[in-house]
């Protein structure tokens, strides 16, 4: 049953009859791609699996096949004397470690990690079903089976064609007996094996490498210093500065190199290589190759740095809970007696006005913070801490009050956006622009959480912020390194927030500003009808003086103060309830207010006078998390027709408030007029001809406008002739502006963390992009681009997984680790002080090679630029003293003692030796077939790999 079992997978994989194709190419099972497909058998209820491995290959032509004789060898076999990838650099342990050159083979390993065939007599078992199934179908592609524990990878394997079989067997072994560890001891079990009945024997082709390992790199100090944390503050030169991330390796990420030193084609008898001596000397070998060993997750600055401030984002404790909760306390509250709880309440005790400031609660909250932790215990000094402030807030440097105000009105527009694509990265991640406020932020906080005081530093910092955010809100300070205008929503919520922020400060300020223009403004005779007259377009900016008596000071920023403005307006005449000529005529006794300017030539239907375009309220700016807010109110209300009717009266709230201010502008004005201003397509006009003949030019709304209960005819109806300045805000500064302030007050470490990721992310691509362009590593071009096309994907939803965000971090890590590897090899070879441009432009290419190749041939070998430079460094390795008994017991070895020459390398890590004959077996008279064995000789390995044919027809 197995037999069949195994047929059949050979029948279904297509492997039976005659196997053709080329000869292989010099490097083709690097180069070339290895596919698999496997499946899974039974013996009893003992489970196997079953792999085909294979080179994948262009089909060869049609012609190919006929020319095969009958009797022609297997593909396979011939491929045993093919010497074009003798020591592949990375293939198969079948193909590179030990065996036979094969394009293809199949394996039959047990099916479980830890089941093994151990005992002889289930091996043969085995070896006899296979030997079996071949002959049946016909196959002649090889089949192994792995004995042993998987460790071992021991395998024993069969090939059969007409007339020849080819038996795969192998050796291995831990102690290497001494007769084996050089080519003459090699070539007599080669010879022994074989057993070749003629007597001048057929020559033997041997192919030998000899690895060296350098892993002593003493002449090199790895350069890249770690940065050193004291000079932050003192500003010294080397020191890591703020707002610039690290870069490097802490250590060498090169930990060996691996030199190969190859005699691809030797005849028997031209080398002498026995326990005496040696003629293998590795300055002498026509070939070299070097690979390099790149240390384990060598430790990365930028790399610590993300993955420091990543496990921020995991972290589950508030900034009061960090920093100790006692913090805002009064002292001694917790002694205070319960039962006085509410005497408080009912003793009457003066409240000095000032202590109601916001200002002086922050000011005694920071006193009671340094009471409660010492100065000491502080998590940031205040060295680094004043530097960071002034780093985040560089106009806080100047002192005098109008300085601070010219640069803090102006620093937000200092810095014009590159057009180049790094600086509009973050509208791709949705981070914040390279020179904004929460980027500089985002640096520092990583800086602080990775040198001073981990989540402890980032509480104290973010703390500060908030402190300085609310300083700036109550005295009308413009925050720095933010655009102007609303908020930016490609940005990420944090950097609106902020924008949202600087929004109402700037009202604020132009409201106060307003507010003392018409203190000392102040005259009987002051209110001039268009006393806004290129006034402030925001429509904040009140006249100087109002009408009716009413003063800045009762105004108050309260919504139902506010409101109650209106109230004024009821006893003008006409309060544009009633449309139509009664109203207009009633209307034009009412001033005209809050005028900006005339519009063109637009005159007003009825009254004829110019019409004027009125000063209006800016529409409220929004941050994405208030728009989704209030698209899912809007949402919630229905399709019923009362929540259709509700949705669009809450979104015309601007609409209303625009004609408040044209219908106080323009006394006497209908909707018609106001349409002409505000939607003029709304507005259709035609020429026709009169009574009398002439051309007139008639207009009319648009039907939209004539649809009954129509939105515009019921909010023009209930508008009232009110200026802007007299209105309920559209926006409300103070508010919002508590809103953001208590949204940054309430944020987590870890919400921080999240929100100024993206952030990080975006500096570390373009440090990154930086130090690539230094090197110019072609594929590390490549792995930016997938990096910042995967970011994009992934930063742009509001909440990533950490999984995604992991891989991201990768990714950077992994390009970090190659720039430093590609800095650490040039240093050691030289490519700097090398001053012949045509040897420099090599190194640097060979350099590059070593990077993205597993093996790289060194052109001209021991003599060539890049040889001369491994000779030099293997020689300064030897140098290094070595302890007495060590030299001892050096000396005493075989090994030492063959070395004549090679005292400037150190004894090879490995021994590889191919040796190659074509042989008739088993007798004198039968057909000549490949003969080959592989052995490998490494410190604690020894392997002999045989692929031993013989003639199955005369023997």
């Amino acid at each position: 049953r197995f037999i069949s079992k195994i047929e059949e997978v050979l029948n279904d994989w297509k492997l039976i009859g005659i196997s053709s194709g080329k000869t292989l190419e010099k490097g083709i099972f690097t180069t070339g791609t290895w596919e698999e497909k496997s499946d899974e058998i039974s013996f009893a209820d003992f489970k196997f699996s079953v792999t085909h491995h294979y080179l994948v290959q262009e089909p060869s032509d049609k012609d190919g096949k006929e020319e095969l004789g009958e009797d022609a060898l297997p593909l396979p076999m011939q491929d045993l004397l093919c010497m074009n990838n003798d020591f592949p650099p990375r293939a198969h342990c079948l193909v590179r470690w030990y065996v036979y050159g094969l394009r293809e083979f199949v394996v039959i390993a047990p099916a479980a990690n830890n089941d093994a065939v151990i005992s002889e007599s289930k091996c043969n078992l085995l070896l006899s079903s296979i030997s079996i199934a071949l002959g049946n179908t016909g196959c002649q592609v090889p089949l192994f089976v792995q004995i042993h524990h998987k460790w071992r990878r021991m395998y024993v394997g069969e090939c059969q064609g007409p007339g020849v079989r080819t038996d795969f067997e192998m050796v291995h072994l831990r102690k290497v007996p001494s007769q084996y560890t050089h080519l003459s001891g090699l070539l007599d079990i080669f010879k022994t094996k074989i057993g070749c009945p003629l007597t001048p024997l057929p020559p033997v082709s041997m192919a030998i490498r000899l690895t060296f390992v350098l892993q002593d790199w003493q002449q090199y100090f790895w350069p890249q210093q770690p940065p050193d944390i004291d000079a932050l503050v003192g500003g010294e030169v080397g020191g890591l500065e703020f707002g610039k991330l690290p870069f490097g390796a802490c250590e060498d990420p090169i930990s060996e190199l691996h030199l190969a030193t190859t005699w691809p084609h030797l005849a028997e008898g031209i080398i002498v290589d026995n326990d005496v001596y040696s003629d293998l000397d590795p300055l002498q070998a026509p070939q070299w190759s070097v690979r390099v060993r790149k240390a384990d997750n060598p430790q990365c600055l930028l790399g610590d740095f993300l993955t420091e401030f990543f496990k921020l984002c995991r972290r589950k404790e508030s900034t009061d809970e960090i920093l100790g909760r006692s913090a805002f306390d009064e002292e001694g509250k917790e002694v205070a007696d319960i039962t006085h709880a509410l005497s408080k309440l009912t003793e009457p005790a003066p409240v000095p006005i000032p202590k109601l400031s916001v200002t002086n609660m922050v000011h005694s909250a920071k006193k009671k913070i340094r009471k409660h932790r010492g100065v000491d215990e502080s998590p940031l000094n205040n060295d680094v801490l004043n530097t960071i402030l002034l780093f985040l807030f560089p106009d806080a440097a100047d002192k005098l009050a109008d300085v601070f105000e010219n640069r803090a009105s102006t620093s937000a527009g200092n810095n014009p956006p590159p057009e180049n694509e790094d600086y509009n990265l973050f509208s791709q991640f949705k981070s914040a622009p390279s020179d904004s406020l929460t980027y500089k932020l985002a640096l520092c906080l990583c800086m602080i959480n990775f040198y001073h005081g981990g989540v402890k530093g980032v509480a104290h910092l973010w703390q500060e912020f908030v402190l300085e955010m609310r300083y700036r809100w109550e005295n009308n300070y413009l925050i720095p390194g933010l655009a102007n205008g609303a908020p930016d929503l490609r940005c990420c919520l944090l950097h609106q927030k902020l924008q949202m922020l600087n929004c109402c400060i700037e009202r604020k300020k132009a409201r106060d500003e307003g507010k003392r223009g018409s203190m000392s403004d102040r005259s009987p005779g002051g209110a001039s009808g268009d006393g806004a007259k290129g006034g402030d377009h925001s429509g904040d900016n009140p006249d100087k003086e109002k009408e009716f008596g009413k003063s800045w000071e009762s105004w108050s920023d309260s919504e139902e103060e506010f409101f109650e403005c209106l109230s004024d307006t009821e006893d003008l005449k006409g309060n544009g309830q009633e449309n139509g000529k009664k109203g207009a005529k009633e209307s034009v006794n009412l001033k005209p207010e809050g005028r900006l300017h005339p519009h063109g030539k637009l005159m007003l239907l009825h009254p004829g006078e110019p019409l004027y375009v009125p000063i209006t309220q800016e529409p409220a700016p929004m941050t994405e998390d208030l728009l989704e807010e209030q698209s899912e109110v809007l949402a919630k209300l229905g399709t019923s027709a009362e929540g259709a009717h509700l949705r669009a009266r809450m979104q015309s709230a601007c609409l209303l408030s625009d004609m408040e201010s044209f219908k106080a502008a323009n006394p006497g004005c209908c909707l018609e007029d106001f349409v002409r201003w505000y939607s003029p397509r709304d507005y259709i006009e035609e020429e026709v001809i009169d009574e009398k003949g002439n051309k007139v030019i008639r207009g009319e709304l648009s039907a939209r406008m004539k649809i009954p209960s129509n939105m515009w005819v019921e909010a023009w109806e209930t508008a009232k002739p009110v200026p802007a300045r007299r209105q309920k805000r559209l926006f409300d500064d103070t508010r919002e502006a508590e809103k953001v302030l208590h949204y940054l007050a309430v944020q987590k470490p870890a919400d921080l963390a999240r929100h100024l990721l993206p952030c990080i992310i975006h500096a570390a691509v373009l440090k990154v992009k930086e130090e690539e362009a230094v090197e110019d590593i072609s594929s590390v071009k490549k792995i930016i681009k997938q990096i910042i096309s995967h970011s994009s994907k992934v930063l742009r939803f509001p909440s990533p997984e950490d999984k995604k965000l992991e891989e991201i971090i990768a990714q950077i890590m992994s390009v970090e680790a190659i720039i430093a590897r590609a800095r650490s090899l040039k240093a050691k070879f030289g490519v700097e002080k090398c001053e012949n441009e045509e040897e420099k432009e090599d190194l640097q290419r060979f350099v590059n090679s070593l990077l993205e190749q597993p093996e790289v041939s060194v052109v001209g070998a021991g003599r060539g630029p890049a040889g001369s430079i491994i000779h030099k460094l293997f020689v300064n390795a030897q140098r290094v003293p070595v302890p007495l008994e060590e030299e001892l017991r050096r000396s005493g070895s075989p090994e030492e003692r063959r070395q004549g020459v090679q005292s400037e390398f150190p004894p090879p890590a490995g021994r590889e030796v191919i040796l190659r004959a074509s042989v008739p077996r088993p007798a004198p008279y039968s057909k000549a077939l490949p003969q080959r064995m592989y052995s490998v000789l490494t410190r604690e390995d020894f392997r002999l790999a045989g692929a031993f044919s013989a003639d199955t027809t005369f023997f």
